[in-house]
């Protein structure tokens, strides 16, 4: 084991240089403007057959809103001394660069200062494609033959729902229940977070329809802004009252609902607004029933509706209820956490999330699977980095993995 993670030290020049050219090449939606990952993927064919990879998988998506007609994922394999399988699954495309006025350098040109690399989509999922790609490169270069399959998938469309993605390739059913699933797309600074867990998450839109005034004959209309007001704090104090469930193994370890984005009413102060539309966020323990909460909006939008006279309906933008967790004894916890020990020496610690990964996917479809890398977090931010220490460790820890524990 100590060849391999020395081969993986010796790679420092070859990762960053592999990391840059991904930088260099935008795989943005179609949905943000962009036309897919197509370039990306082609780059990454050629990089797999200059380090002795064979037969490549190609998994395309139809999608007639990218000029080549479909988003590619890639599979690239080696043979394990059992049938087993061990994944690792990053995504290709990226978020678009945003406001450039933030940003220090081009957003798609690669930027090597000291140990740190900028450019969009280096922390996001850049750094965890060429991890990965050179953990497996290092055991093909000892000639090691590792004790399970070893499964390297680079996926498309994460950033916009995953349906070209990851979904499609649960649709072509080629990952199993036993497989070892590692999704390295979040994680903590010093690599001891695994996650194994997600909230319920949810966006709920009220649009409250009285009666506009002019402002000085109130008596006249339904003043909108004062009943999204009263609706909106009596929600807020109510959904925590109702749901003070507490689970440590969340951070925070209670459920969340936020009153967020209000749009705007009225241009002018001396109108009463007959209109207002207002959001909460919520972040959901799973042991919350969505249907007590809807009970719980549906109660008092009712009894405001009766003592204003207005009309409110209410809607979810958004809404995603999270699946079972990752069992903490699960074998892919297991191994990832003596992994992590063995090559950081640092304590693992499990936990869930507020926000949605890409492996709720699999966990739906009742794969376990876990959510681990080490890094920044800069993903979707101006001036996105990774540091070049933590895309060898983070190799490190993933040829650990492919060599059996």
């Amino acid at each position: 084991m100590k060849e391999i993670l020395s081969t993986i030290q010796e790679f420092e020049g070859s990762m960053v240089q592999t990391l840059c050219d991904l930088v260099d090449i935008p795989a943005v939606s179609p949905l943000n403007g962009g036309q897919g990952e197509r370039k990306k993927a082609e780059y990454l064919l050629a990089k797999l057959n200059s380090l002795g990879f064979g037969s490549v998988e190609f998994y395309n998506s139809p999608d007639d809103r990218v000029e080549c007609g479909y988003h590619p994922n890639i599979v690239a394999r080696i043979k394990g001394r059992t049938a087993r399988r061990v994944w690792f699954v990053s995504h290709m495309d990226v978020v678009p660069e945003g406001d450039i006025s933030l940003w220090d350098s081009d957003p798609f040109k690669a930027l090597v200062r000291g140990k740190r690399i900028f450019g969009r989509g280096t922390s996001d999922n850049g750094q965890e494609i060429v991890s990965s790609l050179y953990a497996a490169a290092a055991l093909k270069e000892m000639g090691f033959e590792p004790e399970y399959e070893i499964c390297l998938c680079f996926v498309s469309d994460e950033e916009v729902g995953s349906k070209h993605g990851i979904c499609h390739l649960l649709e072509e059913e080629i990952f199993s229940p036993d497989d070892l699933i590692y999704v390295p797309d979040s994680g903590s600074l010093d690599g001891s977070f695994i996650e194994i867990a997600e909230k319920s998450t949810c966006a709920i839109e009220f649009v409250v329809a009285g009666r506009q005034v002019h402002a000085s004959v109130p008596e006249r209309g339904i003043n909108a802004c004062r009943v999204a007001n009263e609706l909106s704090c009596i929600l807020d104090s109510a959904m925590h009252e109702v749901f003070p469930e507490y689970d440590q193994l969340f951070s925070p370890p209670i459920s969340t609902f936020e009153p967020t984005r209000r749009n705007l009413n009225v241009q002018n102060s001396n109108t009463i607004p007959g209109r207002e539309v207002f959001y909460f966020d919520c972040r959901i323990l799973p042991s919350i029933p969505f249907e007590g909460i809807e009970e719980l909006i549906a109660r008092n939008v009712e009894n405001l509706e009766k003592k204003h006279g207005a009309k409110i309906s209410w809607t979810f933008p958004r809404k995603d209820i999270a699946p079972a967790a990752t069992p903490v004894d699960a074998p892919v916890v297991t191994i990832m956490e003596k992994a992590i020990k063995e090559v950081l020496q640092v304590e693992p610690r499990v936990g869930g999330i507020g926000g949605g990964t890409c492996a709720s996917f699999f966990r739906k479809a009742g794969m376990p699977a876990v959510v681990w890398r080490q890094g920044n977090d800069t993903a979707h931010q101006p001036n996105e980095f990774i540091e070049t220490e933590h895309m060898v460790n983070v190799a490190k820890v993933f040829a650990r993995i492919m060599c059996g524990i």
